[in-house]
C-alpha cells in the first residue's frame, strides 16, 4: 500500500479529454512511450497514475447519488448553502442542461480517467515484461489493473447517463465512437472486460494480507463490479440478471476469488487501519501528506458542523474547518410529530431496531478508537482553559442543538419548536438535520488521525446483493440469513431475537424492508440513487419536501451544455432540452 501512495504522490499531471473525441497526444519535453519506460518502477508508476485521478473523481459521484435521493439533504442554513438554488434543484429533481456542474464533472472526470487508462493499456501492449523483470503473470496483472479501472469508470457512466460514447484507444481515435452507443454496448463491454480481468488479476490468498494489495484490483474486486452490473441490469438494459448476480456473489463469498470475511464491528471497514480489514475488497489508499479525497469537501469532510473540530479535539484543523453540506433528511415536522413517509427519514429507519451501535453519539475514545456514527443534540467539549463549552453556529450567536428536523430553531431550548412551521430545504439553520461521521475524525492526540483508506467495495455489499437476488427469487429465508450475518454486529446479542430477520429473529423480511436495510447498512456510501431506481422509487417516490416526478427521465442525468457544444454529434438524453 505504501508503494501505491508514493506512486500517487509522485504521479504525472492529469491527461485531459476534450469532448471525448479530441484525443491527439501532446508530448511535453519529448517524454513519450519510447523513452519514458526505463525501470520497473516506471512501469508501476504509469499503471497506477490513473488511480489517483479515480480517487479524486469519487466526489461528483457522491453528490449525484446522495443529494438526489431520499436520505441526505443540503438545507439552507442561516444564509449558507443556497448557491442560487443548486442543491434544491438536485433534491427536487429539477436540474437541467445549463445547471448541473456535478453531472458535468462526473462525465468529464470519468472520460478523463478512461483515456488515462487507454493510454497505459496501449503502452503496456508494446512493452517486453522480461526487460523490466516482470514474470508474465505479474505483467498480466498490471495490464488488467487499468482495464478493470476503465470498466469501473464506464459502469459509473452507464449508471449516470446510460447513453455514452465508447472510447477504447488513446492513440487511434478511429477505434472510438463519436456518438453515443446503446446502453447494451457499454454493458457488454464492461461485462466482457471484467470477465477477462477476473482471469488475469491476482488473488488474495489469505486473510490478513489486505495491506499488501490495497489499492489494486484483484479477482474478487473485479468480480464485485460484475455483481454491481448484474444487480442493476434491469435498470441499465431492461433485462434482469439476478441469477448471474447470485452466481458471482456466491462465488465471492465462497472464496473462489480470494479470502475475505466480514468484520465484527460496523466501523472496521472505515477505521484508520482498514487496510488490514478483510471486509474491504477494494479501497483507495489514503493518508495525510498524500491523497485523502474522502476527507475533503464533497464527500465526508462536510458531513459535520462547521466548528466540529473543537468537539473532535482537532484544534489544529489539519484538514481545515468543516462545513455543513450534508445532513440526514428529517424524521419530525416542526410540531415535533413524526412524519409518515415511506421513504427518507433515515434516522427513524435506524431507530426502528433498538440498540443499534451506529446510533450512539459520535465520540472519540482516545487511542485511535471511536463509537457511534451520528452527531446530534449539544456537542460539548472542554476548551484550553478547562471550561466546558458547546459547539456553536459559525456566524450566529447560538449553541447548536442538532435535531432530526429542519427549521429555524436558532437558540431555542431543546423542548421548544419554532413558530415558523415551514420545514423545507430553503428554510433551515445550523441545528437542522443530524450530522454523521462514517469515517472517523480522530483528535490531535491520536497517532492515526485521518489515516483511513477510502473503502470502495466491501464484502457486505456482496452479501446484500446476494440476499436481494435470493429474495427476488422467492428464497426469503436464505436472504434473511445472509442479511443477519451482517446485521447482528450492529446490535447487542440480547436484542437479536427482536432485530434479526425470520427465521433467526422476529422481523419479517419484505421488499420494502430490503430497501430500508440497504439504506441503513450503506448510509451515505454514494449508492442510494441507484438503489431507489432499482426498487422503482426514485422518480415515483415521496419523501420529505419531495413529491413524485412527472415521469422517469430524471433517472438519468442530461448531457451538460458545454459537453454538447464541444461535440455536436452527441445526442441529448430523453426528456431534456436539446
Amino acid at each position: 500500500m505504501k508503494l501505491l501512495r508514493y506512486i500517487a504522490a509522485a504521479s504525472l499531471g492529469v491527461l485531459s479529454l476534450s469532448a471525448c473525441t479530441d484525443l491527439d497526444e501532446t508530448l511535453y519535453d519529448q517524454v513519450g512511450t519510447q523513452n519514458y519506460y526505463n525501470t520497473k518502477m516506471d512501469v508501476q508508476r504509469a499503471v497506477f497514475r490513473p488511480f489517483e485521478h479515480a480517487f479524486w473523481s469519487i466526489q461528483s459521484r457522491h453528490v449525484l447519488n446522495e443529494l438526489t435521493a431520499d436520505q441526505l439533504i443540503t438545507p439552507t442554513r442561516d444564509g449558507w448553502w443556497d448557491d442560487g438554488g443548486k442543491w434544491r434543484r438536485l433534491h427536487y429533481h429539477q436540474w437541467n442542461v445549463e445547471d448541473g456542474g456535478d453531472a458535468q464533472t462526473e462525465w468529464n472526470g470519468c472520460f478523463q480517467g478512461i483515456m488515462q487508462c487507454n493510454y497505459v493499456i496501449e503502452d503496456l501492449e508494446i512493452l517486453d515484461p522480461a526487460k523490466f523483470g516482470f514474470s508474465q503473470a505479474e505483467f498480466d496483472n498490471l495490464k488488467a489493473q487499468n482495464r478493470a479501472l476503465r470498466a469501473w469508470f464506464y459502469l459509473r457512466l452507464l449508471d449516470a447517463f446510460r447513453n455514452v460514447p465508447l472510447a477504447v484507444s488513446f492513440k487511434d481515435v478511429s477505434q472510438n465512437t463519436e456518438t453515443q452507443v446503446e446502453p447494451r454496448v457499454i454493458y457488454e463491454f464492461i461485462e466482457n472486460e471484467l470477465k477477462d480481468c477476473v482471469e488475469l488479476l491476482s488473488k488474495k490468498e489469505a486473510l490478513g494480507t489486505n495491506a499488501n494489495i490495497q489499492g489494486q484490483w484483484t479477482k474478487a474486486s473485479a468480480a464485485a463490479l460484475l455483481v454491481r452490473l448484474y444487480l442493476n441490469a434491469a435498470v441499465y438494459i431492461g433485462e434482469e440478471h439476478y441469477t448471474d448476480c447470485e452466481r458471482v456473489a456466491q462465488d465471492i463469498l465462497s472464496g473462489t476469488y480470494g479470502a475475505y470475511q466480514l468484520a465484527d464491528r460496523w466501523d472496521a471497514p472505515f477505521d484508520w487501519n482498514n487496510d488490514n480489514c478483510d471486509e474491504v475488497i477494494f479501497g483507495f489508499p489514503a493518508s495525510q501528506g498524500y491523497s485523502y479525497w474522502h476527507y475533503q469537501g464533497d464527500t465526508y469532510w462536510w458531513t459535520v458542523p462547521a466548528r466540529a473540530r473543537y468537539y473532535f479535539g482537532d484544534a489544529k484543523a489539519k484538514g481545515g474547518d468543516h462545513n455543513t453540506k450534508y445532513a440526514a433528511s428529517p424524521s419530525y415536522d416542526l410540531n415535533g410529530d413524526l412524519y409518515t413517509y415511506e421513504l427518507g427519514m433515515p434516522i427513524q429507519n435506524f431507530r426502528k431496531y433498538p440498540g443499534d451501535e451506529r446510533m450512539k453519539l459520535y465520540r472519540n475514545l482516545g487511542d485511535n478508537k471511536r463509537e457511534g456514527m451520528f452527531l446530534f443534540g449539544y456537542l460539548e467539549y472542554v476548551d484550553e482553559d478547562g471550561q466546558t463549552k458547546r459547539v456553536r453556529a459559525p456566524e450566529q450567536p447560538y449553541d447548536l442543538y442538532i435535531r432530526d428536523a429542519v427549521g429555524k430553531f436558532q437558540g431555542l431550548d431543546p423542548d421548544r419548536w419554532p413558530a415558523d412551521k415551514n420545514s423545507s430545504l430553503p428554510n433551515g439553520d445550523h441545528n437542522s438535520g443530524w450530522h454523521f461521521a462514517k469515517y472517523p475524525f480522530y483528535s490531535d492526540e491520536d497517532s492515526h488521525q485521518m489515516e483511513s483508506d477510502f473503502t470502495e467495495i466491501r464484502l457486505a455489499e456482496i452479501v446484500y446483493s446476494l440476499a436481494e437476488s435470493k429474495l427476488r427469487a422467492g428464497k426469503k429465508g436464505d436472504a434473511a440469513k445472509l442479511l443477519n450475518s451482517v446485521r447482528k454486529r450492529n446490535y447487542p446479542v440480547a436484542n437479536h431475537e427482536d432485530v434479526l430477520y425470520s427465521p433467526e429473529g422476529k422481523v419479517e423480511l419484505t421488499e420494502k424492508e430490503m430497501l430500508d436495510e440497504w439504506g441503513r447498512e450503506f448510509f451515505a456510501e454514494s449508492r442510494r440513487r441507484v438503489d431507489l431506481i432499482r426498487f422503482g422509487k426514485f422518480s415515483s417516490g415521496t419523501w420529505w419536501d419531495k413529491t413524485p416526478d412527472a415521469d422517469k427521465h430524471t433517472e438519468i442525468f442530461p448531457i451538460m451544455r458545454p459537453i454538447l457544444n464541444a461535440n455536436p454529434k452527441l445526442e441529448q438524453n430523453p426528456g431534456y432540452n436539446k
